[in-house]
Order: C-alpha cells, then structure tokens, then sequence
C-alpha cells in the first residue's frame, strides 16, 4: 500500500481500508491503489478528518464525484466524525504513486 501521512496511523489504516471502495470510476482502481490520498489527519476534539488528495490530472472529469465518495466513504466509516476533502495538485501525481496492486490490475 502507497504510504499515507497521518498523525495517526491505526484510524489511518480504517480510513484506507474504507477508500478501497472507492473506485475511479475511468481507470477501474480505487483512489488509494492509484495513489490519489496523499494524508488523513484527525482532529479529535473538533470530530474532523482532513484528507489531502490529488487527481491524476487536474482536469479530471470526475474530480468533484471522487471527491464527495471519499468523504462519503470516510463519515459512514466515521460516523461522529466530519470529513473535510482538500484536493491539491503539489505534488502532481504521476504513475509511480500507482500500488503494486493497481499496477497488477492495470498490467504496467
């Protein structure tokens, strides 16, 4: 799996686990196979979960809906907790963020 930022690792590790579920839907991977999550940080006193994600390009059509499932992902996962979704383009994402197991999926 593609190394995340987290200030804190266990619910780091619910929080992909969720986002395995999340699918793109043009490629046919999750969103963290292609390496799209880059950090999910925990706010515990305010019940908040920031994720920092990319897209493979910043054009990409399906932006605003990968965005809205993963908070969707993350609140059903989290059910007191709000998801907050920033989307960010530094760094850019490239192939090599891709999982072992999405490079399988994709034969690369």
């Amino acid at each position: 799996m593609i190394n995340v930022i987290s200030n804190n690792k266990l619910k780091s590790t619910i929080a992909l686990a969720a986002l395995q579920n999340v699918i793109d839907p043009e490629i046919g991977i999750s969103v963290v196979d292609l390496g799209l999550i880059y950090q999910i940080d925990f706010e515990e006193t305010e019940h908040k979960i920031f994720v920092t994600m990319t897209l493979t390009t910043q054009f990409c059509p399906m932006g605003e809906s990968l965005t809205g499932a993963v908070k969707r992902a993350i609140e059903h996962t989290f059910v007191k907790e709000e998801a907050i979704v920033e989307l960010t383009f530094d760094p850019p994402w490239t192939h090599g963020r891709i999982s072992e197991e999405g490079k399988q999926f994709l034969n690369r």
